[in-house]
């Protein structure tokens, strides 16, 4: 099967992150052919100056849509494309320059309608990301929850960096209303109808995570809200391991409570947990703050994802309602 690449980013308000992206893109190695197409969301401030600059570099298709948000954006972009695959980045990724080299290795090698490749912090990012980035990665945080891993039976790719063939997008209308959440919904739904999925280690980008600590809180807080929906619409896919983060944060409030009591073992498990992860964040990032850093992204992480999704979970089980009447705020109106 010959393989015609069509890279989809929607992008919102967000003409530095294109530009460096599209920088990124001019330096892929391999001499692979492939199309940019970039779906503008209905941004107030737009990346079309940027975009000229490199239309006689790369292969560029410009598309300006109102706001519907990211996943009818992509849904967009790959219809007005031109290739038989599809490569979906967020607008604040970089490509590492092997990054096509692997992919098309990998797809050669063993062919799947849908990969996913994992994310990784640049040298040159701040502090506050490379934490976050750990954060999020590491196999002792929710890392390991999402599947970022060989041994994970089924691979559920994030849309941050997930490729997916054109029939498999015919075949599902690509991705759903729900955000966050519309990439593991859409991964599911290629389960159902036979596709399947895996990650390709070696396709990793570098992802900036454009956030603060309030913004990371309410990111984890979405993440966990939206997967009580997803066990509601996808049963099947339920798994003890989405309560860890609950569990977690519950288990570390009491263990607070006994400590005052004079009781010390719980909260000495805790001191254990945040001092391996401390011990592995600076192991990885060769950095002290980044390390303190570390330890505190995981209680706002764990904190925010097990309370987005015990509230989620409660709610749903004590209404009738349709998710998307119950949080509005999860959901895009097309």
């Amino acid at each position: 099967m010959k393989l015609d690449f069509s890279f989809i980013i929607p992008v919102y308000n967000r003409p530095n992150e294109i530009e460096e992206l599209l920088q990124s893109f001019s330096k892929l190695k391999g001499d692979i052919p492939f199309e940019v197409v970039i779906i503008e969301d209905g941004s107030t401030l737009t990346s079309k100056a940027v975009i000229s600059k490199y239309q006689s570099v790369l292969d560029i298709s410009y598309f300006f849509k109102p706001n519907s948000g990211p996943g009818d954006s992509r849904n967009y972009g790959m219809k007005k494309a031109k290739g038989n695959y599809f490569i979906i980045l967020d607008s604040d990724c970089l490509l590492p320059s092997n990054y096509l080299i692997e992919v098309k290795k990998s797809l050669v090698k063993e062919y799947v309608d849908c990969f996913g490749g994992p994310d990784a912090a640049h040298k040159s990012f701040t502090s506050l990301q490379k934490a976050i980035d750990f954060s999020m990665t590491s196999v002792i945080t929710t890392g390991g929850i999402r599947g970022n891993k060989k041994s994970i039976d089924k691979f559920q790719p994030r849309s941050f960096n997930m490729g997916l063939s054109k029939k498999g997008f015919l075949d599902t209308n690509g991705f759903g209303n729900i955000h966050p959440g519309e990439d593991p919904d859409l991964s599911i739904r290629l389960w159902n109808l036979g596709y399947k999925t895996k990650l390709i280690p070696e396709a990793f980008v570098y992802h900036k995570r454009r956030i603060s600590w309030s913004k990371f809180y309410k990111q984890v807080y979405k993440f966990g809200s939206v997967r009580p929906i997803l066990n509601l619409w996808h049963p099947s896919t339920k798994k003890i391991t989405y309560w860890f983060p609950s569990v977690f944060i519950i288990g570390l409030l009491f263990s607070i409570v006994l400590a005052i009591s004079n009781v010390y073992l719980p909260i000495l498990a805790y001191v254990l947990y945040f001092s391996v992860a401390f011990i592995l964040a600076i192991l990885k990032t060769k950095n002290l703050m980044v390390a303190i850093k570390s330890v505190l992204a995981i209680i706002i992480q764990f904190f925010g994802y097990g309370y987005g999704f015990l509230k989620s979970t409660i709610i749903l089980s004590l209404s009738s309602k349709k998710p998307e009447n119950l949080f509005p705020s999860l959901f895009f109106k097309r």
